[in-house]
C-alpha cells in the first residue's frame, strides 16, 4: 500500500500534464542532494512520466518509455530509488527509514507501468490517511492506534456484551446485597434508641434481633448466590477468550507468529485470561454494590446529621488524591510485571524445546544462570510492586482511621449535648465505617483494573489484528488439475526489501520442478508461497488459471502434500500423526498409505505398532523414520500438489534409497516442486528452475541447463568437484 499524498498547489501548477497523461503517485521524500533533510521535495509519477521536485522547484524528469527498470534499495538509515536510464542506473531520490515500505511499493509500481500493464497500476489500492492522529492507513481498514479509543472501559464493554443476561443477573444480586447492608444500620439505631435506652422491654428486642438475624442471613445469601454467578460467568468468558485467541493465532498469517516470542503468546492464552477469570470472581462480584452502597451511604449520612458528613467527608480528597497521583504508577508497573513474566516463559519455552542443544553442548548451566537471572528480575520487580502496596494502603487506611476517629470525638460531643441520640451515633459511625470500607475496598480498585486493562490491552492486540478473510461470493471450491502459474509475482517478508521479484512462468499439470539456487536465493519463499503461508505483494499465483485467493483456503490445502527436511511430527501416536492430513481416514487407509511410504514395517517392529507414542517433535524415531511418516501423512490425501524440500537431505544412504522409492511413488501423475542442494537428486525433473538474484535466471531440463553451462553448469561442476 501506499499514501498518495496531497501535492501543495505550487507544485501542482509546475506539472503540466499533456493529451490523456494522469498522476498514479505522489509522496514526498526527505533527503537531499546534500544529504540533509529536505522539506517539500515530491516524487511524482504518472503514466508517461518520473518527476522530481526537490524543495518545491522542478527537477530532473525521466520518460517511461526511456526506464527499464526501477529499484528500491534499503540503506541504513533510510533508503535509494534508482532507475535504469536509457541503460544507466541513476539514483533519483534519497529517503529515510520511514519511507522504505512505500518506495519500494512505488519501485514496483513504476516497474509495472515500463513493462505497459497500466490496469494494474489503476487497480492498486491506495493508503489514507486517519484523520484523528493522521497515520498511513488502508483505504478498507480503521486506524490501528485511533480504533482503541475508548480505553478500558469500551474494552470491557465489548468483552461483556455477549453475556448481558448473565451481568444483569449479578447485578440484581449485588442491589439486593447492597439493599440489605444498608438496612442493618436503621434497625440497630432502633435497638439501642427503642429497647436499651427507650425501656422497649424483651418482645420488642427481639423481633429487633430477628430483623438483624434475617438479613444476616440474607446477606449471606445473596452474597453466596452473587459470588458463584460471577466465578461461573469468569470461568466461562476466560474458557472462550481462550478459545477466541487458540483460533486466532490459527488464522493469522505467520509472519506475525514467527515475530512473537512463544512465552508471550502462551501468557496471553493462559495467564491473561486467567487474571480476567480472577478479577471476575474478587472484584466484579462486588463491584457494583459497593458504588450503590457508597453512593446511598453518603445520602444517608447527610441526611442523618450534615456537620458530621462535612468532617468526614474532609478526609476523602486526601484519600482520592493519593489514589489518583499514583494511578499511573499502578498501571506502568504492572505492565512492566507482565513484559517480565513473558521473558521468563519465552526463556524456558526455548530452553525446553531445545534441551537436546544445550544438553549436547553442556550449556545445562549457562542456561541455568540465565534463567535464575530472568527470575530474579522478574522476582525483583513483583517484590517491588507488593512493597509499594504494603507501604501505599497502609497510609491511606491511617487517613480513614483520622476520619472515624474524628467522628466518635464530635459526635461523642453531641450526644452528650442532647444534640444527637445515642443510636444516631451508633448508626452514623456504621455507615461512616462502611465508607471507609468501601473506599479502601476502592483503593486497591485501581490496582485490580491496572491489571484487567493490561490483559484486555494484550488480548485485544492479539484479536484485533486484521486478518485477511476470503470472501465467500468470491472464493470457490475446486478440483486441482495441476497446473500452476506465477503471473509477474512479487513477495518480500519485508515490503522494502523483496526476496522474489517479478516471477512468470508456467508450470504444466503433473510436471515435475526441480528449485535450486544459492542459500538466499528464495527457494523457501517460492514453496512458502505455494504453501499458502504468505500472499504475495505483487502479481498473482494462479491454479488451474484461477487466482489463488479465489479459491477457498480449506478447499486448496486439502489438495496439497508437503514433505520438508525438518520434518515434524506431534506428541502422540503414529496413527495420530499419519491422520493429521486426513482425520476421518480409516484405519486401511493410514496402512496403505504407511506400505506406499515404506513405513509400514518399521511401524510393525515398534512395541503397540501404529499406536506407539512417538513423544515431542517425534524424537524418539530416528529421522529416516520421521521422514517415512511424513510422507505417509502426505500419501494419506492423495494430493494434485506435491511441495518437497529437501526431503532426503541429512539422510543415510539406506533411509535415503528407502526415502526415494516412497517419493517416486508420491510424485507419479502430481505436479511437484522439489528443492534439492544435491543436484544429482533432479536429473529426472521435467525441468529445473534456477534462481538468483531473486528471480528466474534459468530454466529447462537437466541435459539442457548443462548445455547451456550458466549458473546450473557452475554448480553441477562445483558439486562434482
Amino acid at each position: 500500500m501506499i499514501l498518495k499524498y496531497t501535492i501543495p498547489q505550487r507544485v501542482k501548477e509546475l506539472i503540466s500534464l499533456s493529451g490523456d497523461e494522469r498522476i498514479y503517485y505522489a509522496v514526498p521524500f526527505d533527503i537531499g542532494k546534500d544529504a540533509l533533510f529536505s522539506d517539500d521535495s515530491y516524487l511524482v509519477v504518472t503514466t508517461k512520466r518520473v518527476l522530481v521536485f526537490e524543495q518545491g522547484e522542478p527537477g530532473i524528469s525521466y520518460d517511461i518509455k526511456d526506464i527499464s527498470a526501477a529499484k528500491a534499495l534499503p540503506r541504513v538509515g533510510g533508503g535509494l530509488l534508482t532507475l535504469t536510464h536509457q541503460g544507466c542506473e541513476k539514483v533519483v531520490v534519497h529517503y529515510s527509514a520511514k519511507h522504505l515500505s512505500r518506495y519500494a511499493y512505488i519501485a514496483r509500481g513504476i516497474n509495472i507501468l515500463v513493462s505497459g500493464r497500466f490496469e494494474e497500476v489503476e487497480s492498486r489500492e491506495y493508503e489514507k490517511t486517519c484523520p484523528i492522529c493522521g497515520r498511513a492507513i488502508p483505504g478498507t481498514k480503521n486506524c490501528p492506534k485511533c480504533s482503541k479509543e475508548g480505553g478500558f472501559l469500551k474494552a470491557f464493554v465489548k468483552m461483556a456484551a455477549p453475556y448481558r443476561k448473565d451481568f444483569a443477573g449479578i447485578f440484581i444480586l449485588m442491589i439486593l446485597a447492597a439493599v440489605t447492608t444498608l438496612l442493618n444500620p436503621e434497625i440497630q439505631k432502633h435497638l439501642i434508641n427503642d429497647v436499651l435506652k427507650g425501656n422497649g422491654g424483651m418482645k420488642k428486642a427481639l423481633l429487633f434481633i430477628m430483623l438483624m438475624f434475617s438479613l444476616s442471613v440474607g446477606i449471606v445469601i445473596v452474597n453466596v448466590l452473587k459470588s458463584n454467578a460471577s466465578a461461573k460467568l469468569g470461568a466461562r468468558i476466560s474458557a472462550d477468550l481462550r478459545s477466541k485467541l487458540f483460533k486466532k493465532y490459527q488464522e493469522l498469517p505467520i509472519s506475525f507468529i514467527n515475530d512473537r516470542r512463544p512465552g508471550e503468546l502462551l501468557n496471553r492464552i493462559t495467564n491473561d485470561t486467567q487474571h480476567i477469570r480472577m478479577f471476575m470472581e474478587d472484584v466484579f462480584c462486588n463491584l457494583f454494590a459497593v458504588l450503590f452502597i457508597f453512593i446511598w451511604d453518603v445520602v444517608f449520612m447527610m441526611a442523618l446529621n450534615l456537620k458530621l458528613s462535612l468532617i468526614t467527608f474532609a478526609f476523602i480528597p486526601l484519600a482520592v488524591f493519593l489514589t489518583v497521583a499514583f494511578r499511573k504508577t499502578v498501571s506502568r508497573i504492572f505492565r512492566l510485571q507482565f513484559r517480565k513474566n513473558d521473558d521468563v516463559a519465552s526463556d524456558l519455552q526455548d530452553v525446553l524445546s531445545g534441551m537436546r542443544v544445550v544438553k549436547t553442548y553442556g550449556k545445562e548451566k549457562e542456561e541455568s544462570e540465565k534463567f535464575k537471572r530472568l527470575s530474579a528480575e522478574y522476582a525483583r520487580i513483583n517484590r517491588r510492586n507488593e512493597t509499594f502496596w504494603a507501604y501505599f494502603s497502609p497510609l491511606l487506611q491511617m487517613v480513614m482511621g483520622l476520619g472515624v476517629l474524628a467522628v466518635v470525638l464530635f459526635g461523642g460531643m453531641d450526644v452528650l449535648g442532647d444534640k444527637m441520640s445515642p443510636g444516631e451515633l451508633y448508626q452514623f459511625v456504621t455507615y461512616t465505617s462502611l465508607l471507609f470500607q468501601y473506599i479502601s475496598w476502592m483503593n486497591r480498585l485501581p490496582l485490580q483494573l491496572a491489571q484487567l486493562a493490561a490483559c484486555l490491552d494484550r488480548i485485544n492486540d492479539i484479536l484485533g489484528q486484521d486478518v485477511e478473510v476470503q470472501d465467500e461470493n468470491v472464493v470457490r471450491d475446486i478440483d486441482i488439475k495441476g497446473e500452476v502459474t506465477f503471473d509477474h509475482a512479487t513477495f518480500g517478508y519485508k515490503s522494502y526489501q523483496p526476496i522474489l521479484e517479478d516471477l512468470s512462468v508456467t508450470i504444466k499439470p503433473g510436471e515435475m520442478i526441480g528449485i535450486v539456487g544459492a542459500s538466499g536465493a528464495g527457494k523457501s519463499t517460492l514453496i512458502n508461497l505455494l504453501m499458502g503461508l504468505y500472499d504475495v505483494d505483487d502479481g498473482r499465483i494462479l491454479i488451474d488459471g484461477h487466482d489463488k485467493k479465489t479459491i477457498r483456503s480449506s478447499s486448496y490445502h486439502s489438495q496439497i502434500g508437503v514433505v520438508l527436511q525438518e520434518t515434524f511430527l506431534f506428541s502422540g501416536t503414529i496413527l495420530d500423526n499419519i491422520r493429521f492430513s486426513k482425520p476421518d481416514a480409516t484405519y486401511e487407509e493410514v496402512i496403505m498409505a504407511a506400505k506406499m511410504a515404506n513405513a509400514h514395517d518399521f511401524i510393525s517392529d515398534t512395541p503397540n505398532g501404529y499406536n506407539t507414542y512417538v513423544g515431542e517433535k517425534g524424537y524418539s524415531l530416528s529421522g529416516g523414520e520421521r521422514q517415512r511418516i511424513a510422507i505417509a501423512r502426505a500419501i494419506l490425501t492423495d494430493p494434485r500438489l506435491l511441495i518437497l524440500d529437501e526431503a532426503t537431505a541429512s539422510l543415510d544412504t539406506e533411509s535415503e534409497y528407502m526415502i526415494q522409492k516412497a517419493l517416486n511413488r508420491l510424485t507419479g501423475g502430481k505436479t511437484t516442486f522439489a528443492i534439492a542442494h544435491r543436484l544429482s537428486t533432479l536429473k529426472n525433473a521435467d525441468r529445473i528452475m534456477v534462481i538468483d538474484k531473486h528471480r528466474i535466471a534459468e530454466m529447462g531440463s537437466h541435459e539442457e541447463l548443462l548445455a547451456k553451462k550458466g549458473i546450473y553448469y557452475k554448480l553441477q561442476m562445483a558439486q562434482n568437484s
